[in-house]
């Protein structure tokens, strides 16, 4: 094996020591997300769902990898060839949107897993690199896969959901699984039965040890939900703090 090869998965080793902390990024900006990575973050998730990308995903994983945090990718959709290139093209981990049920779940780890487990084709490309090693088990075994738990099909599927071979995690989506609980977004004061839907998720990911992952707006909410138990957190979306930061300096200016 070349001398560069790694052993072990970095957001892995991180989450083995206490809760993580990361960054949505959509704005598509490498240097930005660069700049970022290099300020302490465990992760960053290019978010291929939502995000309006200028520069292509290996040149956005690549920046996030030279800053020194680890490089995650949302897929817009749980399909094998999207999971397949996104980790090809060197990410670390996926998180799968809109996962309703076990069969769901299992088709998103089958996406990352080569045959015979899975369905994944071979073609590491740029991952093997990063590596340093093509061999199918190591570049198998270096792979996060988290699913999206946003609706209310997957809250009834829930304990079938987080009992599937080879997950890695649950991570909630706060936003989506409140429209579809048929409540407003009112996400810093959410309505109680969203809470209470929140704290099973991740209550039922920790019984299975699983990683109980969520999606938060700003660094406070992030910290409540550290309190709370969550194992990873992100701080915000990128474009969101970039406009709170300039508004803010706008009514400092006024």
């Amino acid at each position: 094996m070349p001398s560069n090869a790694t052993s072990a998965h970095p957001l892995r080793a991180a989450l083995a020591t206490g809760p993580v902390r990361g960054l949505w990024s959509t704005a598509g900006s490498a240097m930005a997300a660069e700049h970022v990575a290099r300020l302490g973050l465990d992760f960053i998730c290019v978010d291929e769902q939502h995000g309006f990308h200028a520069e292509p995903t290996p040149a956005l994983l690549r920046a996030i990898d030279t800053g020194g945090a680890t490089p995650l990718v949302r897929v817009a959709s749980n399909e094998p060839s999207l999971v397949g290139r996104a980790l090809d093209a060197g990410a670390r981990g996926v998180v799968v949107p809109m996962v309703e049920t076990p069969a769901d779940a299992a088709r998103a780890v089958a996406a990352c897993r080569y045959q015979p487990a899975g369905q994944r084709s071979y073609g590491p490309l740029r991952l093997s690199g990063v590596l340093g090693t093509g061999d199918p088990a190591a570049v198998e075994r270096d792979v996060l896969c988290l699913v999206m738990i946003e609706t209310r099909g997957a809250l009834e599927s829930l304990v079938e959901i987080a009992a599937t071979p080879g997950l890695d995690g649950l991570f909630v989506g706060p936003a989506d699984l409140a429209l579809s609980m048929g409540l407003p977004l009112a996400l810093p004061d959410p309505a109680a039965e969203h809470t209470e839907a929140v704290a099973r998720i991740r209550a039922i990911a920790q019984e299975a040890s699983l990683v109980a992952a969520i999606h938060c707006g700003d660094g406070a909410t992030a910290r409540r939900r550290i309190d709370e138990g969550f194992d990873l957190v992100t701080l915000g979306e990128d474009l969101a703090l970039l406009g709170a930061a300039v508004t803010r300096e706008l009514g400092h200016s006024a």
